[in-house]
C-alpha cells in the first residue's frame, strides 16, 4: 500500500485530528466533579483508560480549550477537591451524555441543562449521574502536565474506591457487554455503537478476562 505521511510540528489540530483519527473507538469517561461554589459540573472526555488493578487506577487527559487556552473546569475541580466520579455511557443515554459537553459559564450546572439527575456518592462528595449505569467514585493520585498552550494536554490519575454497577449489568461477577450497550467516540461527530463482536482465544497460560 502506498503511505503518506505528516509531520507533527504543525498546528495542534493537524495532530488532534489524526489523534482522533486513529483512536478509535474510544471509550467515554463523564467526569462529575463540585465546582468551588458547590454546584455540579458534568463533562465527557474520550482520552480515558484504565491504569492498574491493584490499587484500581484509571486515567484521562483534559486538553487546554482551543476557544480560550485555559484549563477545562474538571480539572480545576479535581485539584482543588481531590476527587471525582467517572461515569459511563450506554446507548440510552448518548443524547444527554452529548448536551453535557457544552461550554457552560463557570458554576452553571450540566446535569440540570442535559435533563440529569445528580445521585449522592459514598466516598466523595462528588455527584454520580442517576441515568448511568456503572460509576466510579475516584481519589485523585497525580498528574503529568504537557504544557499550557492550546491544545496541550495532561494525565489525570484516579484511585477508585468504590464501584457502583446497575443490578440488571452485573452476572457473577462480571458486567454484561450486551445488557450494558456501551458506546466510544470516533472522529468528528462520530459515536460508534458495540452492536456486534468477535471472541479470540488469547495465546497465553493464565486468562483472567474468562
Amino acid at each position: 500500500m502506498k503511505m503518506k505521511s505528516f509531520n507533527t510540528n504543525g498546528e495542534f489540530a493537524d495532530n488532534y485530528k489524526f489523534l482522533i483519527g486513529s483512536i478509535l473507538p474510544r471509550p467515554i469517561a463523564v467526569i462529575s466533579t463540585l465546582n468551588e461554589d458547590g454546584t455540579n459540573n458534568v463533562a465527557p472526555f474520550s482520552f480515558f483508560t484504565g491504569v492498574s488493578a491493584k490499587p484500581m487506577i484509571i486515567a484521562f487527559c483534559p486538553l487546554i480549550r482551543s476557544s480560550t487556552g485555559q484549563m477545562k473546569d474538571t480539572p480545576i475541580n479535581i485539584f482543588r477537591e481531590k476527587e471525582f466520579v467517572v461515569n459511563f455511557v450506554s446507548e440510552e443515554i448518548i443524547d444527554k451524555i452529548n448536551m453535557t459537553s457544552t461550554e457552560l459559564p463557570y458554576g452553571e450546572d450540566e446535569f440540570k441543562l442535559a435533563g440529569l439527575n445528580p445521585l449522592d456518592s459514598d466516598v466523595v462528595k462528588a455527584k454520580r449521574i442517576l441515568e448511568s449505569k456503572i460509576h466510579f467514585e475516584c481519589i485523585y493520585r497525580d498528574h503529568l502536565s504537557y504544557g499550557d498552550q492550546p491544545g496541550c494536554g495532561q494525565i489525570i490519575t484516579g484511585e477508585v474506591v468504590k464501584i457502583h454497577i446497575s443490578e440488571e449489568l452485573e452476572e457473577g461477577g462480571r458486567i454484561s457487554t450486551d445488557l450494558f450497550n456501551p458506546v466510544g467516540r470516533g472522529a468528528g461527530n462520530d459515536w460508534i455503537l458495540c452492536k456486534e463482536r468477535i471472541q479470540k482465544d488469547r495465546l497465553m497460560t493464565a486468562q483472567i478476562q474468562k
